[in-house]
């Protein structure tokens, strides 16, 4: 049954709580600050990136160990690292800070990412394939090189919502399905992002900078090319396996009468182009109207962005029918645990980019320097593995950002003697958001939905073995063929 909107209102205001747990007293706390605050990440050591390193390693693990425990309060575990942070952050460093680290965090970044998740996950959640489609590896490979493809034109995010109920129910009568799922995660919520600036934030960023629109396709569909190929290869022969394996059971399973191949729900085809389209747009439309909170500038656009994405999900949840959603397996579950783990780790995860972005001076300066060599001139290899590396745990969009400027920031520069840095940088924030369930946004959710429908995922240090067998090995011969 499809949990109702009294339970999503519930399951938000408990969210709101983590998410404004600093906001007592705030008035007097604003009244009192003259000045922008600033986090000046050269005052800060390692140990504030203690709470980051607690919510990760509880995803990793309590689900291994009390997964009913994680099931039900898996948001309060959110909150309290991000209260480990945000009480020694307001103490040491002032209440003002928390509080404009906090708004400027929740409005610029996580309201914007779970705004657009939550659209995405409604529009896409209302169409149905409906038909006899049986999961066999060449229709498996083909529905995924299908979302790779079509990644790089309505996001990763966009393809992975449109695309993952149909595979899994084409698998539906399969037993083994963690393969079809990780390389999912793989090819559709990830390396497909890399042609275009819809595909994944960080693209769009350097978009935002000045990078010009084709640059991706011109310089990243090699490496693109060469990774999907070697995936797409290398997940038909292991499909394939399992297929074979199966076939007492799955071959000569009875078939159902068989039905040809229908959409339900083709409206929200539509609210999804839309909302891509609304996405770019906003990015293009600079109106210069702001609304200042708390020396949080909080652009028109953007509002105009998010309350349109917030239409058109009503509107595609009014034209959808429950039942066309039940039989969708649609449930509130995924979106409300993603916005409840990721508010923890939006705030938690603070200080961490301050570090970074304090370079040489910061306590994590040895991973700025290493990307230069003793002469200054960049080391394209290292510009690839270290924002692909921080990519992988932090958020791929700011770690793209710090290497960016990093390399010196000129746009000029970047796509013309340093085209090959930017390469690095641009490839290694897309590709290796793929390393864990966190590297980006749609890892998470894909995982949700997968468990929702039965299929036992691995687990956090599990999904980073499947990615340390098969991606490291790949990402080794793309550093060593592009970078070295």
């Amino acid at each position: 049954m499809i949990v109702g909107w009294n339970d999503m209102y519930r399951q938000m205001i408990h969210l709101l709580v983590l998410v404004g747990i600093t906001f007592v007293n705030t008035q007097s706390a604003i009244a009192a600050c003259k000045s922008i605050p600033y986090l000046d990440g050269a005052t800060m050591s390692l140990l504030w990136v203690i709470p980051f390193i607690g919510i990760l390693l509880s995803i990793a693990i309590i689900p291994l160990i009390a997964r009913e425990f994680w099931h039900h309060h898996l948001g309060k575990v959110s909150t309290f690292w991000a209260i480990t942070l945000l009480i020694p952050l307001s103490l040491i460093f002032g209440i003002d800070l928390v509080v404009y680290e906090i708004l400027n965090v929740g409005l610029l970044e996580y309201i914007p990412f779970i705004v657009l998740l939550l659209s995405l996950f409604i529009v896409a959640g209302g169409v149905r394939l409906t038909g006899t489609l049986r999961g066999t590896p060449a229709i498996n490979t083909a529905i995924l090189f299908l979302g790779t493809v079509i990644a790089s034109w309505m996001s990763t995010t966009g393809a992975s919502m449109l695309l993952i109920r149909p595979i899994l129910k084409a698998n539906e009568q399969r037993h083994h399905k963690v393969h079809i799922i990780v390389f999912f995660i793989f090819l559709v919520g990830n390396i497909g992002g890399s042609l275009t600036p819809l595909g994944d934030p960080p693209l769009f960023l350097g978009f935002l900078k000045g990078i010009s629109f084709f640059w991706p396709i011109e310089h990243i569909i090699a490496p693109m090319a060469l990774i999907s190929l070697i995936l797409l290869f290398v997940f038909y022969f292991i499909d394939r396996y399992w297929w074979l394996k199966e076939a007492n059971d799955v071959l000569h399973e009875p078939t159902k009468d068989k039905q040809s191949l229908g959409l339900e729900g083709k409206v929200n085809i539509l609210l999804l182009c839309s909302i891509i389209g609304t996405v770019l747009i906003s990015g293009l439309w600079k109106t210069g109207i702001s609304i200042e909170i708390y020396h949080v500038y909080y652009d028109l656009q953007n509002i105009f962005r998010d309350v349109l994405l917030l239409i058109f999900a009503l509107i595609s949840w009014k034209l959808t029918s429950l039942e066309n959603r039940e039989a969708n397996g649609f449930s509130w579950f995924p979106i409300v645990e993603v916005a409840k783990l990721f508010a923890g780790i939006f705030l938690t995860i603070i200080p961490v980019i301050a570090i970074l972005k304090a370079g040489t001076e910061g306590a994590l300066k040895n991973i700025i320097l290493a990307v230069s060599s003793s002469t200054g001139n960049p080391i394209n290899l290292a510009y690839f593995w270290l924002t692909g590396l921080l990519s992988s745990f932090l958020d791929n969009a700011p770690t793209y950002l710090v290497f960016f400027n990093t390399a010196g920031g000129n746009v000029d520069y970047l796509v013309g003697p340093l085209s090959n840095t930017l390469l690095a940088i641009s490839s290694g924030a897309v590709f290796m958001g793929a390393n864990t369930y966190i590297g980006n946004a749609p890892n998470f959710m894909i995982k949700s939905i997968a468990e929702e429908r039965g299929i036992l995922m691995p687990s956090f240090f599990g999904y980073m073995l499947w990615s340390g067998l098969i991606l490291v090995p790949v990402f080794l011969v793309i550093g060593f063929v592009f970078f070295a």
